[in-house]
């Protein structure tokens, strides 16, 4: 569920783009304007906004606000203002084309490709050609090594069936398939990668449930004892991210800001993509798992008008 807080009277697109034009004129931006417009509208809403902007002042609402904000409050009203499948196909560009490509940036592209229905996959994909001139497929070809390419490639150009159907006998087979592959360290395996980029996210669950019942640990436990290489890595985050999306995302956000400094990137990304999907569940998770509330936690790590942003999506009341 949405953390996003809509006003119970919405102003029209028009007025909210004055509002926003208003903002940026005079000495300095008014950054408080641009976080009760921006912060509390919908995605649908935001779209209709960029679109009464460009046709009232025959300027790019995005261009504007890279002109008027700094900083990572500039990145964190970016992705939340544009359209979603053009926010992650430009995610998964830049961690592409990182001068060191590692799984911190991969996971960008896992996260699309596991934590989304197959149908948003589609869109990301046809909006990454529109932009880059290029397939995600093509890209990830050239850019990442095996067997990371190997994985990679099938996440993102499969299309999952998205009906609750599950076989439990097969679930038990490709269970035992996947433990094959793990004890033996064979973790670029053709059917490991076939199951986890092809199955059904229900038919992948079921399939972890059935391992964990048959080999008395799950998929997760067994990779660690694999070894800390990149493809263990990657596929920890592939498999805590279909098994259950609010866990995975509550470990992001806790990852970003335990220890020193902080990892404004993820935790912006994070917060951005999952609030208006279900930024409620992954409160309620960080909370049991953690003891402490997210809002706690980012406003301890975090200030200024970029705090202020996040704790608006947050639904915090500020």
């Amino acid at each position: 569920m949405s953390t996003l807080k809509i006003p119970d009277v919405v102003p029209s697109p028009t007025q909210d783009a004055e509002r926003l034009r208003k903002a940026f004129q005079g000495l300095g931006t008014d950054e408080a304007a641009v976080i009760w417009v921006l912060g509390h509208r919908n995605v649908s809403q935001r779209k209709k906004i960029r679109e009464i902007y460009q046709q009232l002042y025959k300027e790019s609402l995005l261009d504007r606000l890279k002109s008027e904000l700094s900083g990572d409050f500039e990145k964190a009203v970016i992705l939340w203002t544009q359209d979603p499948s053009e926010r992650d196909a430009r995610l998964a560009n830049k961690a592409l084309k990182a001068k060191k490509i590692s799984t911190k940036q991969l996971r960008v592209i896992v996260e699309i490709a596991c934590a989304t229905p197959p149908t948003y996959l589609q869109e990301v994909r046809s909006t990454y050609c529109s932009l880059f001139d290029s397939s995600i497929e093509e890209h990830i070809a050239s850019a990442v090594s095996s067997p990371l390419r190997k994985l990679l490639v099938g996440l993102v150009s499969s299309f999952r069936f998205n009906k609750e159907v599950v076989d439990p006998y097969l679930a038990m087979e490709e269970a035992e398939k996947l433990h094959e592959a793990i004890k033996t360290k064979k973790l670029d395996d053709d059917d490991l990668v076939f199951v986890l980029s092809t199955r059904s996210l229900y038919q992948i669950r079921a399939t972890f449930e059935s391992y964990k019942q048959k080999f008395g640990s799950s998929i997760d436990q067994d990779l660690t004892s694999c070894g800390d290489g990149d493809l263990q890595s990657l596929l920890k985050v592939v498999v805590l991210s279909i098994e259950s999306p609010t866990k995975y995302f509550a470990e992001v956000i806790r990852k970003s800001i335990i220890g020193i400094g902080t990892d404004e990137d993820a935790l912006t990304r994070t917060i951005v993509a999952r609030s208006e999907i279900d930024m409620i569940d992954i409160k309620e998770e960080y909370l049991n798992t953690f003891k402490t509330s997210i809002e706690q936690a980012v406003t301890g790590d975090t200030s200024g008008d970029y705090q202020s942003f996040l704790m608006t999506l947050l639904g915090a009341k500020m």
